[in-house]
């Protein structure tokens, strides 16, 4: 394996205080990871350097024709000390994943492990430690070619940056309302709804901004094709605990293969709560969401880890959900994730992989 390069900053940046409130995503650490490709060299020259803007040509590729690819993952502080990364090895297989759907030449599992850590550890003092924050992991990939035409890129950048943060909703663990759009598609079967990258998300601001006009957090997805069936929020993947059994929509090429989403239905298999990975309509969240069968609703993803819903909006039918309090499986899939990912709790095998 490569060695990589570490290039410690002069210039240190002044940390956040403890009382500080962190907003998600606004404050970044003094170090970053960078890593090239070229297709005679391969991937290649990794390092750490100190954070910095990116020089690139008005003409590169990323800029004009959308190739990117990025992941989201978090380092958290123990209690003992130790720097534990929560599931890493999902997050580098849906990032290569991503990678072969948007024609990005992989990246050995190997190095970006060993990117993940080398740059957590070099920025270590910059992981908070209060309740509910941790050190946002954003590892990502752009197309650098000078050249305008559509085509794969023959030469990416690779790099992670960090950056310290609180809870992603102002609410915390607050239930969230949630509007079901009706008018806008974000993907479809066969498109890039599965990847993660920026088309995605961008495909959803118009919408997102119609949502928070009328007071929503988010915005839950339909199908593209039927528009009758669930898919995934914005931000998360989406749970229904139906007559005692937890539903969520299953994966079909347009819906992001979540690592919590993921963490969540293990879980729940562990503890004997039946799960179905099906299709549940609209029409089926409307009528269970009414009669009281629906017992709770809530979001899983790496920046919230899990948000509960407290209200769905479809056209004009407001749903109430669970009084609008936290549901006691979704407090239980809350305090166990968060538990193992702060080594608090044992988690399954490779949960939990230490920085040293």
């Amino acid at each position: 394996m490569q060695t990589i390069r570490i290039e410690r900053t002069t210039a240190p940046k002044e940390k956040p205080g403890q009382d500080n409130p962190l907003v998600f995503g606004t404050i970044f650490t003094d170090h970053m990871f960078v890593m090239d490709y070229d297709e005679e060299n391969g991937w290649h020259d990794p390092r750490v350097i100190p954070y910095q803007p990116l020089v690139l040509e008005p003409s590169c590729m990323v800029f004009h024709y959308g190739q990117e690819m990025f992941e989201g993952l978090k380092a958290y502080k123990a209690d003992d000390g130790r720097i534990l990364l929560f599931r890493p090895d999902k997050n580098i297989e849906r990032a290569n994943r991503s990678n072969r759907r948007l024609c990005i030449p992989e990246i050995p599992e190997d190095i970006f492990l060993e990117a993940l850590k080398t740059v957590v550890k070099v920025d270590a003092d910059w992981i908070p430690t209060r309740p509910g924050t941790a050190l946002y992991i954003r590892p990502f990939v752009i197309a650098t070619d000078p050249f305008l035409g559509v085509r794969p890129s023959h030469t990416y950048k690779f790099i992670i940056i960090l950056s310290p943060v609180g809870a992603y909703y102002e609410s915390g663990l607050d239930p969230v309302k949630i509007w079901i759009e009706d008018e806008y598609v974000r993907a479809v079967k066969g498109g890039i709804g599965e990847a993660k990258t920026g088309g995605n998300y961008v495909a959803s601001l118009a919408s997102q901004v119609k949502a928070h006009d009328e007071g929503y957090a988010q915005v839950l997805w339909l199908d593209g094709v039927h528009r009758k069936y669930i898919e995934e929020v914005g931000a998360m993947n989406i749970f229904f605990k139906i007559n005692g059994t937890v539903v969520t929509p299953a994966l079909n090429g347009s819906i992001l293969p979540g690592v919590t989403r993921d963490s969540a239905i293990q879980l729940c298999k562990m503890w004997g709560i039946p799960v179905e990975e099906r299709q549940i309509s609209v029409d089926e969240v409307i009528k269970t969401a009414e009669s009281g069968e629906m017992e709770e609703c809530f979001g899983t993803g790496t920046a919230a880890v899990v948000s509960p819903v407290g209200e769905l909006r479809f056209e004009n039918e407001k749903m109430p959900i669970s009084n609008n309090h936290i549901g006691e499986l979704t407090q239980r899939i809350y305090d166990t994730i968060t538990g193992i990912q702060l080594g608090r709790i044992e988690g399954p095998e490779g949960w939990s992989v230490e920085v040293k």
